[in-house]
């Protein structure tokens, strides 16, 4: 499936969710990741960010699709992020 995440946590926070989720996804932008993922990861991945976030404070969302067939990506001004896997 692709996965796109979108977070907004403390700043305490923020770098822990960013570790974790580059973990499985390409980092986009300022609080925003994608990428194809199993279904095992997307549920690692999910377990691992409850561990980190503080529930009564932060949001994560996750856009999930079963194919990108139809989509399309069109970017203004400024390309962030990319396609590379740091750890």
């Amino acid at each position: 499936m692709f996965v796109i995440l979108v977070y907004d946590v403390g700043e305490k926070r923020v770098g822990k969710v960013l570790k974790r989720a580059r973990k499985y996804l390409y980092w986009v932008q300022n609080s925003v990741l994608e990428g194809d993922i199993s279904d095992s990861n997307f549920k690692k991945l999910k377990m691992e960010l409850k561990k980190v976030i503080n529930e009564d404070e932060d949001s994560v969302i996750f856009y999930t699709f079963r194919t990108t067939k139809y989509s399309e990506v069109e970017i203004m001004g400024v390309k962030k992020g990319g396609e590379e896997m740091f750890l």
